[in-house]
Parts: structure tokens; sequence; C-alpha cells
């Protein structure tokens, strides 16, 4: 694998987020970093063009690949150690990109936040994976790198200091500002379509454990409506990204032998502060459905340099074990969450599977699961993340 041309293809690296990813590509991993990178897309002038307009040098590796055409993508599997892909929704355009990486043993990353999609995927390939080698690793970006990491670290340190897992834990994210993806909003219509045409993609939705076959766990809180949270003594609201994160939180404690414990429940929530103005704010976030709706940024659309450079978000996670002991750890980014600080974390998530993570054997992981504490070490030392223990 090592004697390949590239550690690393970008896969739509013409689209407004692949373009983030080149750009800090080209910072932090330049040529003579010793990362060998190459942009990679369906149109030769459009890599081109892209290329010249970040001012990447004019040798930088373009790769034409057509998902559609069998042996060009089986030219890009003998190029790469790696792909990671930003194009999306992955349920539209994914399906052959993530079925030619199990086959050749080409690991792979991704953006995903389509859980019905992710188990197909799962229940199709993963077998395959593991035969080949290849590590398939959903879910790089925003979700659900932050919740996934902020949990195992929490869980690492229960561990540690009172010598068992919280098997409770609740994700409350406390400030945020920035975007969605124009992709996150797309998958979400996808898969809305999707849910309409084939009941049992509804019920996979509606599962907390669609991620963990052959596993159900205990009851998991709804996390569908406002509610005052008597541990914070806040009001909380539902979080949109709650249905992908949760899934793969509990796929990383089932792909890690049930470390957390087979009776693990988790569930996340957006803070909206005390008061009558705290309840207010839940409903009116509570009624909010703009996500599925028509406006916002569309795919290949997104905020401006100075808006992503503005965003932020503030995650706590807090944990109980049976015994009463608690603990606090939070998790902060320092650009928006959909753009600025996913491009970050999916190009960081691509360079630790490759040079950090020797562990994971062929499969389809979570980001914990697959990397854990090596991509958040990485991810603070590089991507403006910072993991941190608040209380005891």
């Amino acid at each position: 694998m090592k004697n390949k041309e590239f550690d690393i293809v970008v896969h739509g690296a013409t689209g407004f987020t692949g373009r983030l990813v080149i750009e800090y590509l080209l910072r932090q991993y330049p040529a003579g970093s010793g990362l060998r990178w190459a942009m990679g897309g369906r149109s030769a002038d459009k890599l081109a063009q892209v290329r010249d307009e970040l001012k990447a040098p004019p040798d930088t590796p373009l790769v034409v690949t057509d998902i559609a055409d069998a042996a060009s993508l089986q030219a890009l599997m003998a190029r790469t150690r790696l792909v990671l892909t930003t194009v999306g929704p992955y349920q539209l355009y994914g399906n052959e990109l993530v079925a030619a990486c199990a086959q050749s043993g080409v690991d792979y990353v991704d953006l995903c936040g389509e859980p019905a999609w992710m188990r197909q995927m799962i229940d199709t390939h993963e077998a395959q994976a593991r035969a080949s080698g290849a590590r398939i690793v959903f879910s790089c970006g925003f979700d659900s790198i932050p919740f996934d990491l902020g949990v195992a670290m929490l869980q690492s340190e229960m561990q540690q200091r009172f010598g068992r897992a919280a098997n409770r834990v609740r994700g409350r994210v406390r400030r945020m500002k920035g975007t969605f993806s124009g992709g996150t909003a797309a998958s979400l219509k996808a898969t809305m379509a999707a849910a309409a045409q084939d009941p049992k993609v509804l019920d996979l939705l509606r599962n907390p454990f669609s991620l963990t076959p052959g596993f159900d766990g205990p009851r998991q809180p709804s996390g569908n409506k406002p509610m005052f949270d008597e541990v914070l003594g806040l009001w909380v609201a539902p979080f949109v990204m709650a249905a992908i994160n949760t899934r793969n939180v509990h796929r990383s404690n089932f792909l890690l032998n049930h470390a957390w414990g087979r009776d693990f429940v988790y569930d996340e929530m957006l803070v909206t502060g005390p008061g009558e103005k705290g309840e207010a704010i839940a409903n009116a976030v509570a009624a909010d459905k703009s996500m599925g709706g028509d406006g916002g940024p569309k795919p290949g659309e997104g905020p401006s340099r100075e808006e992503r450079e503005s965003g932020f978000y503030d995650v706590l996670f807090i944990g109980s074990n049976a015994s009463g002991e608690t603990l606090q750890v939070g998790v902060k980014g320092d650009r928006d969450p959909g753009y600025g600080s996913t491009s970050k974390m999916i190009s960081e998530a691509a360079v630790c599977l490759l040079e950090d993570a020797a562990h994971p054997a062929g499969g389809i992981w979570t980001p914990a699961s697959a990397m854990g504490a090596r991509l958040t070490a990485r991810l603070q030392k590089n991507a403006g993340l910072t993991f941190a223990v608040e209380a005891g």
C-alpha cells in the first residue's frame, strides 16, 4: 500500500468543502511535508481552475475520476492509499466508492450524516472491508468527531479516576455560531425522500441502535422536545445533529466491546438558557424546521471566510456512573462547525488513519473506535479544537 503514488486523494476537491480541505492541506501539509496528496474530481479543467484559484503549486497532482465508470474507479484505487470524499449526499454519490474501497483494501473517510445509508454500507460491505484490510470511517466532520471523541475522552477519564465508565452521558451544546453545510441539508432531504419510499429506512432512523447490528441497548431519551435539564438547571432544546451523533456514539461503544457498558445511555441537546427566556428559546428552536426547507446554503455554497473564521462551538459532556461519581468534559472548536472546522477535522482524520492509527484492522469504524486519543491529540495540535476536563 505504501508504494502507491498517493497517500490521499481528495474526491470532490472542486466543491465548497473540498476546496477548504485543499486549502488546509496546502497550509498544513505542503509539498515536502512527506504527505503525498492529490486533488480529485470529475473534470480536469475544473480541478486545474481550483488549483490555480487556491494558488496551489502548478505541479499539484490532479486525479480525474468518474465513479460511475468501473475502470476509472479501479484506476483511483490503484493510485491511492486513502480516499477522502466530500461528495454527498452519500446515499446518492457514495455507493460505488465505498464498494471499491472495501474490495480494494483502500482506506476511506467522509462527512456522512446519513445513518440509514451507513447501516446499508455496514451490512453490505463490512465483511469485505475486513477481508481486504480497508478501514472505512464515516462521519469525520462536525458530525460526529467532537461528540464521538468527547464521549470517548470522558469515558477514558471516568475509567482512570473511578475504575468504571459512565453509564449515563449527556451531551449539551452550550454555544455555537455558524451554519450547517449545504451538504448536510441535502443529505437530510435525500434521507427523508428515501424514508418516504421505504418504511425500513424510517425504522432505522427511529432506532438509536441502528448502527449496532445485533445489539439493542436500553431505552434512550428521545431528545425531540424542549425540557428543563435538572442537572444543568437550564432549558434545553432538540439538537439537529443528535440523530446521527448519538448513533455513532453507540456504534463506538459497540465496536469497543461495550467498554462503556451495555446499559449505556446517551443523548444530545442544545442549551437555551434559564427561566422563561430559556424556555421560549427552546420552544422556538423545536418549532424551527428550516433545515429541511429550501433556504440556507445549497451543496457547493457556503459562508464567507470571515463568517467561517468568526464561528465556533462549545459542547459539554456530563457523565455519571452507577456509584454516583460524575465528571465533565468540554470540547471547543475555533471555526464555524459546518465548514471551517469540518474541513480541518476530516483532513486530520485522514492523516491520522494513515500515520497514527496502526491498530484498527479492516472494517467500518467510527472516529473514536478507529483513532480515539490519537486523533484527539492531532486535532488539538493542528486543527483548533480543545478537549478538557472541566469538573469532577
